[in-house]
Protein backbone atom coordinates (compact mmCIF):
# COMPACT_ATOMS: atom_id res chain seq x y z
CA UNK A 1 0.00 0.00 0.00
CA UNK A 2 2.77 2.45 0.65
CA UNK A 3 4.96 1.85 -2.14
CA UNK A 4 1.47 2.33 -4.35
CA UNK A 5 0.81 5.50 -2.97
CA UNK A 6 4.63 6.47 -3.01
CA UNK A 7 4.61 5.68 -6.71
CA UNK A 8 1.26 7.58 -7.35
CA UNK A 9 2.37 10.65 -5.58
CA UNK A 10 5.70 10.71 -7.57
CA UNK A 11 3.77 9.62 -10.41
CA UNK A 12 1.33 12.89 -9.92
CA UNK A 13 4.75 15.19 -9.35
CA UNK A 14 5.50 14.41 -13.05
CA UNK A 15 2.35 15.00 -14.68
CA UNK A 16 3.08 18.31 -13.24
CA UNK A 17 6.86 18.96 -14.49
CA UNK A 18 8.59 15.35 -15.07
CA UNK A 19 12.42 16.06 -13.85
CA UNK A 20 11.46 17.62 -10.74
CA UNK A 21 10.28 14.33 -8.49
CA UNK A 22 13.27 12.59 -11.04
CA UNK A 23 16.12 14.61 -9.67
CA UNK A 24 14.52 14.57 -5.98
CA UNK A 25 14.18 10.99 -5.83
CA UNK A 26 17.99 10.75 -7.67
CA UNK A 27 19.68 13.39 -4.40
CA UNK A 28 17.81 11.33 -2.23
CA UNK A 29 19.08 7.92 -3.12
CA UNK A 30 22.48 9.08 -3.67
CA UNK A 31 23.12 11.25 -0.70
CA UNK A 32 20.65 9.90 2.09
CA UNK A 33 19.58 6.06 3.19
CA UNK A 34 16.12 7.26 2.88
CA UNK A 35 15.50 5.29 -0.46
CA UNK A 36 17.80 2.48 -1.70
CA UNK A 37 16.85 1.89 -5.54
CA UNK A 38 17.17 -1.63 -7.10
CA UNK A 39 20.70 -2.30 -9.04
CA UNK A 40 18.58 -2.36 -12.53
CA UNK A 41 17.38 1.85 -11.60
CA UNK A 42 20.96 2.55 -10.05
CA UNK A 43 21.89 4.51 -12.88
CA UNK A 44 19.39 7.27 -11.68
CA UNK A 45 21.67 8.32 -9.20
CA UNK A 46 24.76 8.73 -11.34
CA UNK A 47 26.08 12.14 -11.79
CA UNK A 48 25.31 11.94 -15.91
CA UNK A 49 21.72 11.29 -15.14
CA UNK A 50 21.37 13.53 -12.71
CA UNK A 51 23.22 16.13 -14.58
CA UNK A 52 21.05 15.38 -17.91
CA UNK A 53 18.00 16.07 -15.44
CA UNK A 54 19.10 19.54 -14.17
CA UNK A 55 19.45 20.92 -17.72
CA UNK A 56 15.87 19.46 -19.00
CA UNK A 57 14.68 21.01 -15.62
CA UNK A 58 15.92 24.46 -16.24
CA UNK A 59 14.95 23.78 -19.64
CA UNK A 60 11.31 23.43 -18.49
CA UNK A 61 11.47 25.50 -16.10
CA UNK A 62 12.11 28.49 -18.65
CA UNK A 63 9.72 27.22 -21.76
CA UNK A 64 6.49 26.25 -19.31
CA UNK A 65 5.97 30.06 -18.60
CA UNK A 66 6.21 31.38 -21.86
CA UNK A 67 2.37 31.81 -23.15
CA UNK A 68 1.93 30.01 -25.95
CA UNK A 69 5.04 28.31 -25.69
CA UNK A 70 3.87 26.47 -22.86
CA UNK A 71 0.94 24.88 -24.83
CA UNK A 72 3.71 23.88 -27.11
CA UNK A 73 5.75 22.33 -24.22
CA UNK A 74 3.27 20.39 -22.95
CA UNK A 75 2.38 19.06 -26.16
CA UNK A 76 6.33 17.59 -26.76
CA UNK A 77 5.95 16.24 -23.27
CA UNK A 78 2.72 14.18 -23.84
CA UNK A 79 4.60 11.11 -23.30
CA UNK A 80 7.64 11.99 -21.51
CA UNK A 81 5.29 12.88 -17.91
CA UNK A 82 3.51 9.26 -18.05
CA UNK A 83 6.70 7.37 -19.07
CA UNK A 84 8.89 9.25 -16.07
CA UNK A 85 5.74 8.75 -14.06
CA UNK A 86 5.56 4.75 -14.76
CA UNK A 87 10.26 5.20 -14.33
CA UNK A 88 9.29 6.65 -11.04
CA UNK A 89 7.08 4.25 -9.75
CA UNK A 90 8.59 1.23 -10.79
CA UNK A 91 11.89 2.55 -9.16
CA UNK A 92 10.62 2.79 -6.01
CA UNK A 93 8.25 0.10 -5.53
CA UNK A 94 11.50 -2.42 -5.17
CA UNK A 95 12.36 -0.28 -2.62
CA UNK A 96 12.43 -2.00 0.61
CA UNK A 97 13.06 1.32 2.62
CA UNK A 98 9.82 2.87 1.73
CA UNK A 99 7.71 -0.37 2.32
CA UNK A 100 8.74 -3.85 2.08
CA UNK A 101 6.24 -5.40 -0.38
CA UNK A 102 7.76 -8.35 -1.94
CA UNK A 103 4.61 -8.83 -4.09
CA UNK A 104 5.18 -4.75 -5.80
CA UNK A 105 8.97 -5.78 -6.18
CA UNK A 106 7.70 -9.34 -8.27
CA UNK A 107 5.58 -7.58 -10.12
CA UNK A 108 7.29 -4.04 -11.12
CA UNK A 109 4.91 -4.06 -14.29
CA UNK A 110 1.91 -2.97 -12.23
CA UNK A 111 3.97 0.27 -10.73
CA UNK A 112 4.84 0.90 -14.25
CA UNK A 113 1.40 0.36 -15.74
CA UNK A 114 -0.17 2.56 -12.38
CA UNK A 115 2.67 5.82 -12.86
CA UNK A 116 1.92 5.76 -16.66
CA UNK A 117 -1.92 6.23 -15.97
CA UNK A 118 -1.54 8.63 -12.98
CA UNK A 119 1.04 10.71 -14.33
CA UNK A 120 -1.09 10.75 -18.25
CA UNK A 121 -4.39 11.87 -16.67
CA UNK A 122 -2.03 14.95 -14.78
CA UNK A 123 -0.79 15.88 -17.59
CA UNK A 124 -3.82 15.77 -19.47
CA UNK A 125 -5.24 18.01 -16.71
CA UNK A 126 -2.52 20.81 -16.79
CA UNK A 127 -2.37 20.36 -20.58
CA UNK A 128 -6.05 21.73 -20.73
CA UNK A 129 -6.06 23.63 -17.38
CA UNK A 130 -3.20 25.97 -18.77
CA UNK A 131 -5.30 27.69 -21.49
CA UNK A 132 -8.09 28.89 -18.83
CA UNK A 133 -5.12 30.42 -17.30
CA UNK A 134 -3.74 32.33 -20.59
CA UNK A 135 -7.03 33.13 -21.86
CA UNK A 136 -8.36 34.44 -18.80
CA UNK A 137 -5.21 37.03 -17.77
CA UNK A 138 -4.05 38.01 -21.30
CA UNK A 139 -0.96 35.37 -20.93
CA UNK A 140 0.04 37.69 -17.41
CA UNK A 141 -0.85 34.04 -15.43
CA UNK A 142 1.59 31.58 -17.32
CA UNK A 143 4.44 32.59 -14.91
CA UNK A 144 2.38 32.29 -11.54
CA UNK A 145 0.89 29.42 -12.81
CA UNK A 146 3.61 27.52 -13.94
CA UNK A 147 5.41 27.88 -10.93
CA UNK A 148 2.28 27.11 -8.74
CA UNK A 149 2.66 24.16 -10.79
CA UNK A 150 6.52 23.35 -9.78
CA UNK A 151 6.19 23.90 -6.22
CA UNK A 152 3.37 21.44 -6.09
CA UNK A 153 5.72 18.98 -8.10
CA UNK A 154 8.26 19.73 -5.50
CA UNK A 155 5.75 19.44 -2.51
CA UNK A 156 3.62 16.24 -4.13
CA UNK A 157 7.49 14.52 -4.43
CA UNK A 158 8.18 15.44 -0.30
CA UNK A 159 4.90 13.67 0.27
CA UNK A 160 5.40 10.97 -1.54
CA UNK A 161 8.27 10.10 0.01
CA UNK A 162 8.02 11.04 3.32
CA UNK A 163 4.31 11.06 3.97
CA UNK A 164 3.40 9.09 1.50
CA UNK A 165 -0.76 8.41 3.50
CA UNK A 166 -1.16 12.49 2.39
CA UNK A 167 -0.58 11.42 -0.64
CA UNK A 168 -4.55 10.94 -0.98
CA UNK A 169 -5.58 14.30 -0.09
CA UNK A 170 -3.01 16.00 -2.25
CA UNK A 171 -4.69 14.12 -5.38
CA UNK A 172 -8.02 15.40 -4.50
CA UNK A 173 -6.89 18.78 -4.04
CA UNK A 174 -5.36 18.91 -7.33
CA UNK A 175 -8.38 17.39 -8.81
CA UNK A 176 -10.44 19.91 -7.38
CA UNK A 177 -8.03 22.55 -8.97
CA UNK A 178 -8.16 20.99 -12.16
CA UNK A 179 -11.76 20.73 -12.19
CA UNK A 180 -12.02 24.68 -10.93
CA UNK A 181 -10.04 25.34 -13.89
CA UNK A 182 -11.75 23.50 -16.59
CA UNK A 183 -15.49 25.18 -15.19
CA UNK A 184 -13.84 28.32 -15.95
CA UNK A 185 -12.73 27.64 -19.53
CA UNK A 186 -16.48 26.29 -20.18
CA UNK A 187 -17.85 29.88 -18.36
CA UNK A 188 -15.01 31.55 -20.28
CA UNK A 189 -16.41 29.85 -23.28
CA UNK A 190 -20.25 30.81 -23.04
CA UNK A 191 -19.30 34.02 -22.66
CA UNK A 192 -17.61 34.39 -25.55
CA UNK A 193 -20.11 32.47 -28.19
CA UNK A 194 -22.79 35.07 -25.69
CA UNK A 195 -20.87 38.38 -27.08
CA UNK A 196 -20.21 36.73 -30.86
CA UNK A 197 -23.12 39.13 -33.03
CA UNK A 198 -25.22 37.56 -34.47
CA UNK A 199 -24.90 36.97 -38.64
CA UNK A 200 -27.15 39.19 -40.55
CA UNK A 201 -30.42 37.86 -41.79
CA UNK A 202 -30.43 36.72 -45.41
CA UNK A 203 -33.01 37.93 -47.65
CA UNK A 204 -35.66 35.93 -49.10
CA UNK A 205 -36.15 34.90 -52.25
CA UNK A 206 -38.36 36.99 -54.52
CA UNK A 207 -38.64 39.27 -51.49
CA UNK A 208 -38.03 43.37 -52.73
CA UNK A 209 -34.26 44.78 -52.27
Amino acid sequence: MIAALTGVGLSAAAGLNAYIPFLIVALIAKYTDVIMLPASYAWMESWWAIGIGAVLLLTELVLDKVPAIDSINDAVHTFIRPGMGGLLSAATAGATELDNSAWMAQHPWVGVVLGVVVAGLVHAGKATARPVANLSTAGVGAPVVSTVEDGASVGLSLIALFAPLLVIVALLVLAIAFSWLWWRLRAWRRRRRAAEPLPPARPRPGSAA
